[in-house]
């Protein structure tokens, strides 16, 4: 039954990362609803050392245990591939790194605090950003009658110099400093910087400053001899790299390794939230941008030109539904079906050149390729008349010229 009073939750399941906001959520739980027992639940998507020790901080803090839930494989196969095979990138820049984590956080959030018969899910989502509206989303997907406590809808913090100063007085340890304190998200697929320097548009993000990148380096810094890779894919989704058979997991930590060294995927955008502002970011996502450029690469000879364009239009809109945390929505599954039907010959071979910053055709092949060398040569063929070419003219051109005869005539009967 759904809790209709807030002094009747006895038991909170908290998304909980460790970081600034869950980490003075649960002395605040306590001492705004009536003392409940608090169980912190962290999805992990490949946040790494992130995680380490937050089991001892959070019932330190006053939950009574952490469940950690391994998510990262099926984070990538099931969130991350589907988005990568749509083509989908929000604004042209953005490739979803928070956006789709989201959901499966969420989701397992969701079962976790049924299993555990839970009265309320709390997440530490700010009343300014898109995470409130992913989150809760997802868990109305799951557990629709399930209270949902967001505390920066709640309390008199205003700031996160007034959250730091709360975590002093409340003797909670933080990994952040004011003079440092960024805002930032890690998974397995990206690292985004917000806050402090950035939130000014004019000033130029400080990718050469020691700390400031975590997955890579600057492309000033990167290597001055290129680096050579093969991705293979099978359906759409890449399975094996430089001739190796490698999960998920293992496909992006490799890529971000390869990437991040020769100073790839770095996006600076001002984008459009979901709730109406705009919002400048930076973006490390170097295994993405390669893998994202790698299977466009493939599209180019696997897919006909009128399907490629309408999923390219589709795409837009895929990115649009991911970024605005519909996920679990029968628009979505619509538009993954389309889109599974799209990839069934997307199978090959893509081979790059990763050179500072820069990610660099170096070859393709399909079995399943459109691509005919002897259709498409200037030299000569015997396959393509070139005389049929002014009849398609004629015909193509008919409505033009059709046009331009009466709009004379109209003209001379003036």
């Amino acid at each position: 039954m759904a809790v209709k009073n807030k002094k009747d939750i006895k038991k909170v399941v908290l998304a909980y990362s460790g970081g600034l906001d869950t980490s003075i959520i649960i002395p605040w739980l306590k001492e705004n609803y009536n003392d409940p027992e608090i169980i912190a639940v962290s999805g992990d998507v490949g946040q790494g050392t992130e995680l380490d020790g937050l089991e001892e901080k959070a019932i330190k803090t006053g939950a009574s245990k952490l469940i950690i839930a391994d998510l990262k494989e099926e984070f990538i196969q099931d969130y991350v591939y589907p988005t990568v095979q749509a083509g989908a990138i929000y604004e042209n820049r953005y490739m979803l790194g928070t956006s789709f984590a989201r959901p499966i956080i969420a989701k397992r959030i969701a079962e976790i605090a049924i299993a555990e018969g839970a009265d309320a899910i709390c997440h530490g989502c700010t009343g300014k950003g898109n995470d409130q509206v992913r989150f809760e989303l997802a868990i109305k997907a799951f557990a629709p009658d399930m209270y949902i406590i967001a505390p920066w809808r709640e309390w008199d913090i205003k700031s996160r110099d007034e959250e730091i100063d709360y975590a002093e007085a409340h003797n909670i340890p933080l990994k952040i400093s004011r003079e440092t304190n960024y805002s930032k998200d890690k998974n397995i697929w990206h690292l985004s910087h917000e806050g402090l320097d950035l939130e000014d548009p004019a000033n130029e993000p400080q990718y050469e400053k020691p700390g400031f990148l975590e997955l890579g380096v600057s492309p000033i810094d990167a290597p001055d001899e290129p680096t050579y890779i093969t991705i293979h894919f099978e359906q759409g989704k890449p399975t094996k790299l430089d001739g190796k058979e490698l999960s998920g997991v293992e496909m992006v930590s490799a890529l971000n390794k390869l990437g991040g060294e020769n100073g790839i995927g770095l996006a600076d955008l001002v984008e459009n939230r979901l709730v109406g502002m705009k919002s400048r970011g930076v973006y490390e996502t170097p295994g993405g941008a390669i893998l994202y450029h790698a299977h466009e690469v493939l599209e180019t000879i696997t897919l006909d030109k009128e399907t490629a364009r309408v999923k390219q239009y589709l795409g837009i809109k895929f990115a649009d539904i991911v970024y605005n945390g519909q996920w679990y929505t029968p628009l979505r599954e619509a538009l993954t079906a389309f889109v599974d039907e799209t990839q069934k010959r997307v199978t090959g071979d893509v081979r790059l050149k990763l050179y500072k910053g820069n990610i660099i055709n170096a070859g393709v092949t399909s079995p399943y390729t459109l691509y005919d060398e002897e259709v498409a040569t200037f030299d000569e063929d015997e396959v393509y008349d070139q005389s049929d070419a002014a009849g398609f003219i004629n015909l193509f051109g008919l409505p033009i010229k059709v046009k331009a005869q009466l709009d004379k005539k109209r003209e001379q009967n003036k």
